[in-house]
């Protein structure tokens, strides 16, 4: 073995050693100022765009529905509200604190509260799938406009759990 690379395992071994003081010192520090580093985790592609997409359509969604909800009622239905539109307004209101959530899951690096903002965002979608298809059901009608928006649920949904099934999983060991 010569000298240099003797060397080179010497300094390569401090340097190991050095980063781990250094990221145990961090951790510390981060500790005391309440950031959990331990619940930080490898993000999948894209994970941040979809939380992004889903926090802006989530907000633009309610907003329409709390400004105009006869609107929003027709371009789904093809029909107009014939009652009263305060339970498309209290949708409106539900969907906003929905997209507070999102906001909230775009803006934090904890594990935790990403899966859980996932997983909110796909019981909304599940459950919007299933109330919608029952009032189609009901009402005996299948506007275009009804079937994209079952299509679309159904894919957002499939989307949001293929993410919240990514950050589930224990990360490889090297």
């Amino acid at each position: 073995m010569s000298i240099d690379s003797s060397n080179q395992q010497k300094g390569l071994a401090a340097h190991k050693v050095f980063k781990d003081l250094q990221r145990s010192f961090f951790c510390e520090i981060s500790q005391m100022l309440g950031n959990e580093m331990k619940f930080a985790v490898r993000e999948p592609i894209g994970l941040r765009m979809w939380l992004l997409t889903s926090a802006v359509g989530f907000t633009v969604i309610a907003l329409m529905a709390l400004v105009f909800p006869n609107h929003l009622y027709e371009v789904v239905f093809e029909d107009e509200l014939s009652t009263t539109s305060l339970s498309v307004r209290l949708y409106g209101g539900a969907l906003l604190s929905l997209a507070l959530i999102m906001w909230n899951g775009l803006y934090t690096a904890e594990k935790i509260i990403i899966q859980w903002t996932l997983l909110s965002e796909a019981c909304y979608f599940a459950v919007q799938f299933l109330v919608t298809s029952i009032t189609l059901i009901e009402i005996g009608m299948l506007p275009n406009a009804a079937i994209l928006l079952l299509l679309s649920r159904v894919l957002f949904l499939l989307v949001t759990m293929a993410y919240y099934y990514h950050l589930g999983r224990k990360p490889k060991k090297i």
